[in-house]
């Protein structure tokens, strides 16, 4: 079975990593989570959602200062990892390579494994910064994946809006999404 990694941190948009882990939860698959501080304030915020309500959607959750969980190195054998959303400063620390969290560790495992790692990285206006540290993260085998969803397939609600979002995401991490609203042209 494979195993991935999502982080969640505290950029909008956890309605994207739900759908995600709604996506995950119809695959063979185990999700390791590990959400930041700000990423659980967010959850609260936007779904009225505690981080222990996610739990019968994942496999495992690590604190975010556990540098001892499997997720932090690369023996322990995971097919990806997805940020979603992904802020700005963990993009910054993924671009530079710092370890500060288990999230960034986590990524940065990923990284040095050569396994997909993908940043749904959520902000408008980009400053020079942003987009710097997006192309440094790319270099880096990064996947940068922003959280721009299509409206061609004229989305019903915010539900699935957010869930074709993150079946692209899911996709990136080499998963069949068969459901996904397709361009038909």
């Amino acid at each position: 079975m494979k195993k991935i990694i999502l982080g969640i941190t505290g950029a909008s948009g956890s309605l994207y990593a739900l759908e995600f882990l709604r996506i995950m939860s119809r695959q063979e698959v185990e999700v390791h989570l590990v959400i930041s501080a700000a990423g659980e304030q967010v959850l609260k915020l936007e779904l009225g959602m505690e981080r222990e309500e996610l739990a019968p959607l994942v496999t495992c959750h690590y604190r975010i200062d556990d540098f001892a969980a499997p997720i932090s190195s690369g023996s322990a054998v995971f097919a990806g990892m997805a940020i979603l959303p992904c802020s700005m400063g963990t993009l910054a620390a993924v671009a530079g390579g710092l370890s500060g969290n288990l999230i960034q560790r986590a990524a940065d495992v990923t990284l040095k494994e050569r396994r997909p790692l993908v940043l749904a990285v959520r902000e408008t206006p980009l400053n020079r910064t942003h987009l710097t540290n997006m192309l440094r993260a790319h270099e880096a085998g990064a996947i940068i994946c922003p959280a721009m969803p299509g409206f061609y397939y004229r989305p019903a609600d915010l539900g699935e809006l957010a869930r074709s979002f993150a079946g692209r995401v899911a996709e990136q991490l080499g998963f069949t999404v068969s459901d996904l609203p397709r361009w038909q042209g």
